[in-house]
């Protein structure tokens, strides 16, 4: 075989081969881009079928009418009946219109009953102990018994001992022997059962003993007086105003 000869037959060896080779990626191509085709068919059938449609959606009906019912106040089997409430705020008198940090605001209304519903004698010195508390916040060189004193001579009253006991021996007294304006000996259970005086203004819950005074700490503090609850269920002494 000539030289010419064999480099034919290998020539036509080789194209056959690379157009076999087009042909099979020919083929290839075609078959995935069908592929493709069938993936994206089946992808937007499957989202036409899932996807739903928010413009049908029905737009919800919000009510705010409470669906709670009363019991009826007419019917005699009724177990409960709702109470008729209504707020009425409480009004002040102006001398108690400020704002302090030496009174809890709920305990306002107690002290302008006990001045303007006490005697005479009472309310000067119910009166003259706001004043020093509240307003002028003043302090007095000394203890809760130097700043008691200071008020009453200043209210310009003196003072009658009504009942007498010792401290932590008694007799103590009873709830209904204690009065707006009373100078009060007792056992201070809330700071380590010592012995202390204060101004009592009146009762928070005289069942419970917790009553509201007006109490000088002193011990060189340098602090107003201060209205608080204090348990008075050991009184010892009572010192009430005259004139």
């Amino acid at each position: 075989m000539s030289r010419f000869s064999v480099c034919s037959n290998v020539y036509l060896a080789g194209a056959s081969c690379l157009m076999a080779a087009l042909w099979i990626a020919m083929a290839g191509q075609a078959h995935a881009d069908s592929m493709s085709a069938l993936i994206a068919q089946k992808s937007a059938q499957a989202s036409a079928r899932y996807t739903p449609s928010y413009s049908t959606v029905p737009t919800a009906t919000v009510s705010t009418r409470s669906t709670i019912k009363r019991a009826n106040a007419t019917r005699s089997d009724s177990l409960y009946q709702y109470p008729q409430t209504s707020y009425q705020p409480q009004v002040l008198p102006a001398f108690l219109s400020g704002i302090y940090d030496n009174v809890d605001s709920e305990y306002l209304p107690i002290l302008s009953q006990a001045e303007s519903q006490s005697s005479t004698a009472a309310r000067e010195v119910i009166s003259t102990a706001r004043t020093m508390a509240l307003n002028e916040r003043a302090i007095i060189q000394g203890g809760c018994w130097d700043y008691l004193n200071a008020v009453f001579k200043r209210a310009g009253v003196t003072r009658d001992t009504v009942h007498k006991g010792v401290y932590r021996q008694g007799p103590y007294a009873a709830s209904h022997e204690i009065q707006a304006g009373d100078w009060l000996y007792y056992i201070n259970h809330g700071y380590n059962g010592v012995e202390h005086s204060g101004l009592f203004v009146g009762w928070v819950d005289e069942s419970a003993k917790q009553a509201l005074m007006l109490s000088y700490a002193g011990e060189n503090r340098r602090e107003p007086a201060r209205y608080k609850v204090y348990d008075l269920s050991n009184v010892y002494q009572i010192m009430r105003p005259t004139i």
